[in-house]
């Protein structure tokens, strides 16, 4: 089988490297034809990952020119597997025109990027992208979702079929951390620069906490104007060190604001502290609810008192910490790892092109 993969980003981008390029193996294994192309290279994941103010704007001209000469000539190919959308910000009856194809495809999401443009500030934008990606589920194959928020977006819309894959972790590469008793206690959060406003949340939190000599927070790829307010150690993301990093944390936090965007979420975040035997605590918010097990494997925050309470309830009880991350690891292992999911998704695959 023959499949051609519409990436929006090379390996080096976290959404494509996780949805994606982990699964290649496991398809490469099942006889599958493989052939991937990045909408977005790898300069421009470095300017996602930057302080953009400091690098030149990024050009993407050539890959809307590079996307539409592969879609004109995608006629020796089985199945289509894509990222979010063919061509970012173009109108669905562009983008249909330029993907006329009658190779069937199944789309991917991570995040519910129909809000990016029915709730823009800009009226253009949303008059004339509102509808689009509920159209272009409407005309796939398959809908692979990411959690339940975006899945029910789909079925709404007219979605043929519709599955839900978590964004998973190859846990035979995460090493569980090993607690050792000591006086410092490390509160972490993992993200990028976009994300990374969504740290406001825990903020007056954090602020209390840190003033204990003894509590420090660490940030891995935030943005520093983000973290200004709070004592932090900013940690550089990069794509070898990020587990052992967050091996370093004794809790791991997903703080988010309730919004329509926040609310389609996958909690990645959380899957990979759990991934590491870390406890955590997480906004009651989309996926986070179905993810942490209050009081098994973390605890989910409501308000800055829950936020300073669980905090401090995990700096006393090292046992406690040791006892939910090795709950919220053998949750990943079951439900949110790629040993899990990826005869899942093979089937998946199959089944789009004999439909």
């Amino acid at each position: 089988m023959k499949i051609l993969i519409l990436t929006r980003y090379d390996r080096s981008g976290p959404s494509s490297r996780y949805r994606f390029y982990q699964f290649f193996p496991y398809l490469e294994n099942e006889s599958f034809d493989l052939s991937v192309s990045p909408f977005f290279d790898k300069r421009y994941v470095n300017y996602l990952f930057s302080d953009r103010l400091s690098i030149k704007l990024f050009n993407p001209i050539g890959s809307y020119f590079k996307r539409t000469s592969e879609l004109f000539f995608n006629g020796s190919y089985d199945l289509i597997w894509m990222e979010k959308e063919a061509f970012p910000w173009i109108p669905a009856s562009i983008e249909k025109l330029l993907c006329k194809t009658s190779v069937p495809y199944v789309i991917d999401y991570d995040d519910a990027i129909f809000h990016r443009y029915d709730q823009h500030s800009n009226f253009f934008v949303r008059r004339s992208l509102s509808r689009k990606i509920s159209q272009i589920m409407a005309r796939s194959t398959t809908v692979v979702a990411g959690n339940q928020y975006i899945a029910g977006y789909a079925e709404k819309h007219g979605a043929r079929r519709i599955e839900i894959l978590p964004t998973v972790v190859d846990t035979d590469k995460v090493i569980q951390k090993t607690f050792f008793k000591n006086d410092s206690f490390t509160i972490g959060w993992i993200g990028s620069p976009s994300t990374s406003r969504h740290i406001n949340v825990a903020v007056p939190a954090l602020n209390q906490l840190c003033q204990d000599k003894h509590i420090q927070f660490s940030a891995i790829g935030a943005h520093k104007k983000d973290v200004n307010e709070i004592q932090c150690q900013l940690i550089p993301w990069k794509q070898e060190t990020e587990f052992h990093e967050i091996n370093r944390f004794d809790v791991g936090i997903m703080p988010l604001p309730d919004t329509p965007w926040e609310r389609g979420k996958c909690g990645f975040k959380l899957i990979q502290y759990m991934a590491c035997g870390l406890p955590v605590i997480a906004s009651p918010v989309g996926m986070n609810k179905d993810i942490v097990d209050h009081g098994v494997n973390g605890f989910l925050a409501d308000g800055v008192d829950d936020w300073i309470e669980y905090l401090e309830v995990l700096k006393e009880n090292p046992d406690l910490c040791r006892k939910m991350g090795e709950a919220g690891r053998k949750k990943v292992e079951n439900d949110y790892s790629l040993q899990a999911i990826a005869p899942k998704l093979v089937e998946l695959l199959k089944e789009a092109v004999e439909v």
